[in-house]
């Protein structure tokens, strides 16, 4: 006689179906990985790795890592001009934190009358600031943090009209929610650095194209959170309010505002820590901001300089970062 426990049996949590779908994407990734040089990638990180652990001998991209960094190893800190460009300097009057140093050259000119290279050394006076350059790029870094302050506070103001039309519970009819979220995901489709090129051909360089750009593309993003957070609502407070006799408005105010309220800030800090580091990139293109210093170095091969704008802007990340992290402990 069979127990009960001798009929019991589990199904597997998967079937022939799920292996089949397993099988081809598996096949589907390696055809894409050949097509992509995965295999390369692989094999010359790989190398690369070895060559740290010292077990190859040689590696590409070893050496081109080593070159770069040895490169922009010290970062620049000091700045230097030649006091000639400068005809208006006051000697007795240098500004702040500057002096004055005399450096000598040899260089070998060729002498006309003998046809003979001859080494001779010339003078050359600079105007040095020992900090000059990171105060360079402290104000750029300050004009990238005003950029994504800016570009987040229009993306808020525009996304929360936006939310409340794509809010399914929320809106008026089913035209204003279409059209909503059609223009929602129209703005979430443009990439930040593709509508600053065109922003940048209307407004010219400077900040209002990349305020405008990071504006429009978070918009996009905070838009549909900010809908969705209204929609998932928990009712029970806006049944209250409605039984009392609360229009619509006042039961979005006080009964749905209160909930969503501290994610809302969740989202739009990140937006903002988020806007910090795409200021930098729209930089590249005209769009204001420490990123258009940053094209300019890498472009003259002053990967010195390079060094110094990565690692400030490596800190000011690392600071929101932490920033946000205590905002939203303090709300959620």
């Amino acid at each position: 006689m069979q127990t009960a426990s001798s009929n019991w049996r589990l199904d597997p949590p998967y079937s022939a179906r799920h292996v089949l779908i397993v099988l081809v994407v598996i096949c589907a990734l390696l055809y894409s990985g050949k097509h992509m040089e995965m295999d390369r990638m692989v094999v010359m990180t790989a190398q690369a790795a070895g060559k740290l652990l010292g077990l190859t001998p040689d590696s590409q991209v070893a050496r081109g890592i080593s070159r770069i960094a040895e490169s922009m190893w010290p970062p620049a800190v000091a700045e230097k001009e030649e006091t000639a460009r400068r005809p208006d300097l006051d000697r007795a009057r240098l500004p702040w934190f500057t002096h004055i140093e005399t450096e000598e050259t040899t260089v070998h000119r060729l002498n006309p009358t003998t046809l003979q290279l001859e080494r001779t050394t010339e003078r050359a006076e600079y105007l040095v600031n020992p900090v000059g350059y990171l105060q360079t790029v402290l104000i750029k870094m300050l004009e990238t943090l005003e950029i994504a302050a800016w570009g987040t506070l229009l993306s808020v103001l525009l996304s929360v009209p936006l939310a409340y039309f794509a809010a399914r519970n929320y809106t008026p009819n089913r035209v204003c929610y279409a059209l909503a979220r059609g223009f929602i995901s129209l703005l979430r489709s443009a990439p930040e650095l593709i509508v600053a090129l065109f922003l940048v051909l209307a407004y010219g360089f400077g900040p209002i194209a990349g305020i405008l750009a990071l504006s429009l593309h978070a918009a996009g993003f905070l838009g549909k959170f900010y809908a969705e957070d209204i929609e998932n609502a928990d009712r029970k407070p806006q049944e209250a309010l409605e039984a009392i006799g609360a229009g619509r408005w006042r039961t979005l105010w006080y009964g749905v505002v209160p909930q969503v309220l501290p994610q809302y800030v969740a989202y739009t800090l990140y937006i903002l820590d988020r806007n910090v580091r795409m200021a930098t990139v729209i930089g590249l293109v005209g769009a204001g901001g420490i990123g258009q210093e940053l094209k300019g170095r890498f472009d003259m091969f002053q990967y010195d300089h390079v060094a110094t704008i990565l690692i400030v802007v490596f800190l000011v990340v690392v600071l929101l970062d932490q920033f946000s992290a205590r905002t939203r402990a303090r709300l959620i």
